[in-house]
């Protein structure tokens, strides 16, 4: 297990805390409308970057047990004894494994469209994509865009990775903020599922997309198995990215979860 590292975040509000965790390829800033919004509701909200993600350190070990071990860190170094914490896919997966570990430090949490069980994968196209771009060779964000387009098809999705491409400050060639080479290694750890010993008390809202097949209903009696204090929504109109497609119903959800 590799020692923490030192995660990059972002505050909103004052109140009770809550931490935000995102999703494989995402970054505190594809959440900041969420962030904020969260902190209307009198929360002081931390939006961080997982490690390899974003503006936070790079580091070859990248599995749950490692980011949970971040986040222990973060919340002892922003004396965060007792939190609400909310993750997005592979973010979910974290909070998860983290609850597992230090369910003491957790008083509520939100898992948005993950579940517990492994995955078949999926993104495949997208690291071979990333990973055939010729950075060096690339001029303009137009011509990395429309490459990532060829590849990958869906320009929602290829607005949303454009986000993580940047410019070096010393050669100003194009470069990923997150650490791709690592996540393209440790991609089947991404996927795989998080062994519970037993069933934990921790109240926890799984929240799904009715567009989306990241939580089936099959998946439900394996979950409450682990989590039988669990509690389930749909939300409508939205995909895998909730925050995304219907931000106000989501917001609602996790408010009216938070305030019982």
């Amino acid at each position: 297990m590799s020692k923490p590292v030192e995660l990059n975040y972002k505050q909103m509000g004052e109140g009770f805390p809550i931490v935000v965790l995102h999703g494989l390829f995402g970054m505190l800033d594809n959440l900041q409308l969420f962030g904020k919004a969260l902190s209307e509701h009198d929360y002081m909200v931390y939006l961080v970057d997982q490690r390899n993600h974003g503006r936070s350190p790079r580091n070859n070990d990248f599995s749950y047990p490692a980011l949970a071990t971040d986040l222990l860190h973060f919340m002892e170094t922003h004396w965060l004894h007792r939190t609400v914490l909310i993750g997005h896919s592979m973010g979910g997966k974290a909070a998860l494994q983290f609850v597992k570990d230090h369910s003491d430090h957790v008083t509520k949490l939100v898992i948005i469209d993950i579940g517990i069980k492994k995955y078949e994968g999926g993104h495949e196209t997208i690291f071979e994509a990333l990973s055939s771009l010729p950075l060096n060779e690339t001029d303009s964000r137009e011509a990395a865009f429309n490459k990532l387009k060829q590849s990958i098809g869906d320009e929602s999705v290829v607005h949303f990775l454009m986000k993580n491409l940047t410019r070096n400050k010393e050669t100003h060639a194009f470069e990923w903020k997150m650490n791709l080479p690592v996540l393209v290694k440790n991609y089947y750890n991404i996927l795989d599922s998080v062994p519970f010993d037993g069933p934990l008390d921790t109240e926890v809202l799984f929240i799904r997309g009715d567009r989306s097949n990241y939580i089936k209903d099959e998946d439900i009696p394996e979950i409450k198995k682990y989590f039988p204090n669990a509690s389930f929504v749909t939300i409508p109109n939205a995909g895998h990215w909730i925050h995304v497609d219907n931000l106000p119903v989501l917001i609602s959800e996790i408010i009216s979860f938070l305030k019982t």
